[in-house]
């Protein structure tokens, strides 16, 4: 049997290949609503970010979300980042 090839996305934060399972999906839909999909099958534009804080900080600091899903990401979306890291440890 051929083996599966293993879908690899670049986060945000550390600038690292790493399994697509292992990141965070941030999407931009159509309607321009910015949320966390944990399940990574939402519609939209995704950007990636490692399950880390710091690189969370690192993408805030270097505004390379609002790059990414090309619009102003509002604090509200950032804090609810924030606290979903947190939750995630």
């Amino acid at each position: 049997m051929k083996a599966r090839k293993v879908p690899l996305r670049k986060c945000l934060g550390c600038n690292e290949q790493k399994d697509k399972r292992e990141l965070i999906r941030v999407v931009k839909n159509k309607d321009g609503e910015i949320f966390m999909d944990l399940t990574g099958k939402a519609n939209g534009r995704g950007a990636y970010i490692c399950k880390s804080i710091e690189c969370y900080e690192k993408a805030y600091k270097r505004k390379s979300l609002e790059r990414a899903l090309q619009t102003a990401v509002s604090k509200e979306v950032y804090e609810s980042m924030h606290k979903e890291l947190e939750n995630a440890k």
